[in-house]
């Protein structure tokens, strides 16, 4: 399970975040995550729920996820396609020579805080 050593590191770059911004206390934060980023929702929010009762600043903040859709790129056909749906193989054209666009980002998208 990395989902911990992931939520780890969020909170590392929140705190950062807010001490430079002289934010006291964070009410959310919104993550985009792609469909293959291999992280699983539940797992997450778990160790995020269990993680920002360590810290005084984030333990009210809600987790968001916001999930961002796989999609594949065929060098032959020029065409996109959806990921999850197809795997590597072009369903246009047949072609193996694809390559991932989209969909396995993890991006922390926002940090809401409490005025």
């Amino acid at each position: 399970m990395h989902e911990l050593g992931v939520v780890f590191y969020v909170v590392k770059d929140v705190k950062k975040v807010a001490e430079k911004n002289h934010v006291e206390k964070v009410s959310s934060v919104t993550l985009e995550i792609g469909e293959v980023s291999g992280i699983l929702h539940d797992y997450l929010t778990d160790c995020w729920n269990w993680a920002k009762k360590k810290e005084p600043l984030m333990e009210e903040a809600e987790l968001k996820i916001e999930q961002i859709e796989a999609v594949t790129f065929c060098e032959e056909c020029q065409k996109e396609y959806p990921t999850v749906e197809h795997g590597k193989i072009c369903p246009y054209c047949g072609s193996e020579n694809t390559y991932l666009l989209r969909g396995n980002e993890f991006l922390i998208k926002e940090i809401e805080v409490l005025d």
